[in-house]
């Protein structure tokens, strides 16, 4: 099973990569498979691939819902806002 999060773009690298973050672990992902991918930009990542851009605020919705589950890893983001 698979489980996309949302997550934030925090700079951009040379070769179509970009450094992501999320409740403190930081991944280099490839940005490559999509255009105009810009720093603060909300992505779903697989494979270490993104496959699409979010809309900020689904982003954040969704990330909202994770937390009242309690998925993981997500829990303790509680004041983490972007």
């Amino acid at each position: 099973m698979c489980l996309a999060i949302p997550i934030r773009v925090e700079a951009l690298l040379a070769d179509d990569m970009a450094r992501v973050t999320l409740s403190g672990i930081s991944k280099t992902v490839s940005i490559a498979l999509l255009e105009d991918v810009q720093v603060g930009d909300y992505l779903l990542i697989h494979a270490g691939y993104a496959l699409t851009r979010l809309d900020p605020d689904e982003a954040e919705r969704t990330l909202d819902l994770m937390r009242e589950a309690a998925v993981p890893g997500l829990a303790e983001m509680q004041d983490w806002r972007p």
